[in-house]
Formats: C-alpha cells, structure tokens, sequence
C-alpha cells in the first residue's frame, strides 16, 4: 500500500483508537469489576449507620462525613491562599530568576510523594503547634500538599485570558485589580474551577497525610470541634483490608465505591459549574 498522506492520516487514527481502548478498557473493567463486589453492600444502613462487630458489620457514616470534613478543610486552607498567590505570580510579580525558582519549587513539591507531606503535618501541625491528630492538623497538611496543583492550574487559567481584554478594560480607565476581579477571574473560572477539583479530589483520596495527622482506627461519636480526630474514607478502606481478619469483600469493595462516587460527584458539580461558566465566557 502507497503511504499517501491520506493513508498516512487513517494509520494515525487508527492507532490513536487503538491506544485509546488500551487505556479506557482497563478504567471499565476496574468500575465494572468494584460494582459488582460493591453493590451489594449497598444499603441505607450501610451509609447511615455507625460501624459495628470489629468494623465487620453496620456503616461507614462516620468517614463518609470525617471525608466531607477534610475536604472541607482543604478546600478552606488551600484555595483562597492558592488562587491569591496564582494572581500575584500571573499579574504582578516581575518575571525573573526569583518567580522562576517559585515554579520549579512548586512543580517539585506537587511530586513530593504523600507520606513525606504527612511527616511534615505530624512534626507542624501535630507536635510543634499542638493541635495534636485533628481534623484541623491533617487539613492543613492536605492544604499544603494541594496548594501546587491549585496555584499552576490557576496560573494556567489566568494565562489563557487574552492581553487584550486587560490593555482594554485599563485603557477604559479600570485600575489592574479592578480589571483582575471583573474582567480576568470570570473568564479563567472554568480552568480554576478544574485545578480546584483536581487537588481536592487527591486529597479527598489520600491515606498517608491522614494517618499521621487525624484519621482515627474507629471513633464511637462523630468529631465536635476541629480539633477532634475523624474517621475517613481512604484511611478506613486500608484499615478494614489490612489490619482486620475475616472482613467482608463486599464491605471491603462497597467503600471503594462510596469513596468513588463521592469522588465522582465532585466531578460532576465541577463540570456543570465549569459548563455554566464557559457560556459566559466572551472568548
């Protein structure tokens, strides 16, 4: 066959649908696979109820809220801050060697593996600043193992506004801030709310930093302050398939797919936020 570059094109399709279906595939059966073992622990009393009998029996209502609470807490700690420093690095700081050594700081910390963000939340915000295993403490600690994504995501977002819509809005007689709050912040909203997502979801999943900084084996009362410890999901998934014999593989599979659509949903409210956004988006 003549590789024209008719054939040349179908080649590189063919091969780009090829490769996509190597990687979907494996995602599909993975759902499939903890849907099927999942489900059928599956039940009111499953998500609405404490656990019981060694954790081999009732719910997971207590992680399934210390989560919502720890993301919360994430969320509070590590997007303003994150957002705020994204502005100042996009439209006041000079480019220079001093921002440049910020980014390359901020591309490594967000590969620092989780466990070390976790021993530097024990040594913080556990033992220096006693606010002991907390909610409070391993807040802060996945704040700041979020903070590089949210700020390059954001820098992102900033960037791909057009100059043009900023030399307008100051020509017009709008100051710098002015045309950042009114002008840039609506129109990157949709890549901002994206890198949001994305650092909340890695800390919504992750064990490490919780387990030195708040996550508790089992509590019998829900958390009152910030300074309690929680229960959560991530942190109680390894716990039921690690540490305790004869557990259920249904229990076991039917916290991953909790965790899994908690995590979902949080997909989905992005995505309708961000489709909102972008229909207001003038370009």
């Amino acid at each position: 066959m003549i590789l024209t570059p008719r054939n040349k094109q179908k080649i590189g399709i063919a091969g780009l649908i090829a490769l996509s279906t190597i990687t979907v595939l494996p995602i599909v059966a993975l759902v499939i696979y903890i849907l099927v073992l999942g489900l059928p622990a599956i039940s009111w009393d499953f998500i609405t109820s404490f656990p019981q009998d060694g954790m081999r029996a009732g719910g997971i209502l207590p992680a399934i809220l210390g989560t919502v609470y720890l993301t919360i807490g994430t969320a509070i700690f590590s997007v303003p801050p994150g957002i705020a420093a994204a502005i100042y690095l996009v439209e006041y700081a000079p480019d220079n060697t001093i921002t440049r050594l910020i980014r390359i700081a901020m591309i490594n910390l967000a590969g620092i593996p989780s466990v070390v963000y976790g021993l530097f939340g024990l040594g913080m915000f556990v033992i220096f600043l006693k606010f002991g295993t907390s909610i409070l403490a391993a807040s802060l600690t996945l704040s700041i193992m979020t903070l590089p994504v949210i700020i390059s995501t954001t820098e992102e977002a900033l960037r791909s506004v057009p100059n043009s819509f900023r030399v307008v809005s100051i020509s017009l007689g709008a100051s710098r801030w002015q045309t950042i709050w009114r002008i840039v912040l609506p129109q990157s909203i949709p890549g901002i709310i994206t890198g949001i997502i994305l650092g909340l979801e890695r800390a919504a999943g992750e064990t490490a930093p919780i387990m030195f900084t708040g996550a508790a084996f089992f509590l019998p009362l829900l958390p009152n302050t910030p300074l309690d410890p929680t229960m959560a999901l991530p942190y109680h998934l390894f716990v039921i398939a690690t540490q305790i014999p004869g557990m259920p593989v249904q229990v076991q599979y039917g916290t991953v797919l909790v965790l899994l659509a908690f995590v979902l949903g949080m997909n989905v409210i992005a995505t309708l936020i961000r489709s909102r956004a972008r229909k207001k988006r003038q370009w």
